[in-house]
């Protein structure tokens, strides 16, 4: 008996393309480029986006860390979109044309509005906010997007494009269940002063990711609902807001609207494995919480709660690691690096290193996975060649701190508060901002991360 498979070409962290075919099960096979840049891989009809992403997670041997996502990528539209866990991506490739494409990559932010839903949704925009002062709790919040049988509503000024034109109109939009409307009228609500702008049910949206570019939008915060078919460009809708903030939480409530309940579901069941219990992946997951300085030199290890004293540790244990460095070498360690260079090239083993990356390169790759507070990454700095920068994200804003080399007594250090704060090495600066916040405006949570396949 045949049955549905499909052909997943995977290149990178930016691109791959689908093709569909039939064959039998015992045809499954994969295939991996020589230059170890792109897999094939065979998926049954039935695979959903979850899935999808942990069998690329187990066979680019990645940490589970239940971040990853699979994306929607239209280059000539300039569009893209995570699926959700839920969705089938052989029923989603059958809505693409034959340039679009799937992505695979970060996204630390799929889920963020279920842990902090009041940074979403601020009360000027829900309409049932206002009607009981505000005096909304973050849970039943988010209950009331939720539950099918409550009727929240978001509401404010969007630009809108006019259908077929270049130009953008301002208008005040509502958001329901049923779909998205506007107002002839000013901020009528009156059913007779609404017009249908798109529904949710037959739709998905989309970021915008060349807005001002390809559609002249007045504002970089543009975001598009897209119908589930081969689309073109005149049929989309696109919208626009004021900034980054206001384009998450309309995005946000259309995702809450559309598939309501099993979008928490999706957050809180643990992934299944389905369709690969015949392998197992690993899994390891680091919490902020877990991220603790300990003090080993007693008998009995204890968490130093001092901040002070946690920095004065980092630095004796990263002058000790020296010294153990400098020792192997006189010992003759088989190892052919000088412990002073091995410093200073070690970091480039780590996925939060970049290289020789713009600045512009950065912000897109901060934006592509979530904005949420503490996804950072280190690069080579443009200005100083003997300098590094880290980039860090705060607020939804993402901010740049130079890190400058220093010497002491002939060695090397690195530090980001002008030497205050002394590192070996960046390896061991990551790991010290990751447990205290010191000069920065938070902690180093998520490395901002590319997989090669």
């Amino acid at each position: 008996m045949k049955v549905n498979w499909y052909y997943i070409v995977v290149l990178s962290s930016y691109a791959f393309y689908v093709k569909l075919c039939l064959s039998t099960p015992e045809l499954c096979c994969v295939w991996e480029y020589e230059d170890g840049m792109g897999k094939v891989v065979e998926i049954p009809a039935d695979m959903t986006a979850r899935d999808l992403c942990q069998l690329l997670v187990y066979k680019s041997h990645c940490v589970d860390d239940n971040s990853w996502a699979l994306v929607e990528h239209h280059p000539l539209l300039g569009l893209e979109r995570c699926l959700e866990d839920h969705e089938l991506v052989v029923q989603v490739q059958a809505s693409m044309t034959s340039e679009g494409r799937f992505l695979f990559r970060k996204n630390y932010a799929k889920y963020e509005f279920f842990r902090n839903p009041l940074n979403f949704f601020p009360e000027h925009m829900v309409a049932w906010c206002q009607e009981t002062n505000g005096a909304i709790p973050p849970s039943q919040l988010l209950q009331n997007f939720l539950n099918s049988s409550s009727c929240p509503e978001i509401q404010g000024f969007l630009y809108v494009k006019e259908m077929g034109r270049k130009s953008w109109k301002k208008l005040y939009v509502f958001l329901r269940r049923s779909g998205l409307y506007f107002s002839t009228k000013g901020t009528s609500k009156e059913p007779r002063h609404l017009q249908l702008l798109a529904d949710l049910e037959d739709s998905n949206v989309f970021t915008v990711t060349t807005g001002k570019k390809l559609h002249s939008a007045p504002t970089d915060y543009e975001f598009c609902i897209k119908p589930n078919k081969r689309t073109e460009l005149k049929e989309l809708r696109m919208l626009c807001t004021e900034d980054e903030q206001s384009r998450t939480s309309w995005m946000t409530a259309f995702r809450l609207f559309k598939y309501g309940i099993v979008l928490y579901q999706n957050y809180k069941i643990p992934q299944q494995r389905k369709t690969l219990s015949h392998f197992s992946t690993p899994v390891r997951s680091v919490s902020e919480n877990s991220l603790v300085a300990m003090d080993f030199s007693g008998r009995i290890g204890r968490v130093i709660d001092n901040p002070l004293e946690a920095q004065s540790a980092a630095m004796e244990e990263g002058n000790a690691w020296r010294k153990r460095s400098q020792r192997m070498n006189i010992l003759g360690s088989p190892s052919p690096l000088h412990p002073c260079l091995l410093n200073s090239v070690i970091h480039r083993t780590q996925l939060w290193f970049h290289g020789r990356i713009t600045r512009e390169e950065s912000h897109r790759m901060i934006h592509q996975q979530g904005q949420v507070d503490g996804l950072f990454l280190l690069r080579d700095s443009q200005s100083n060649p003997k300098a590094f920068v880290l980039t860090l994200c705060h607020h939804q804003k993402i901010k740049h701190f130079q890190i400058l080399p220093c010497e002491e007594d002939g060695q090397i250090f690195f530090s980001l508060d002008d030497g205050s704060t002394k590192f070996t090495d960046l390896i061991q600066l990551v790991e010290f901002y990751q447990l205290n916040r010191g000069v920065l405006p938070c902690k180093l949570k998520h490395p901002c991360t590319l997989v090669a396949l």
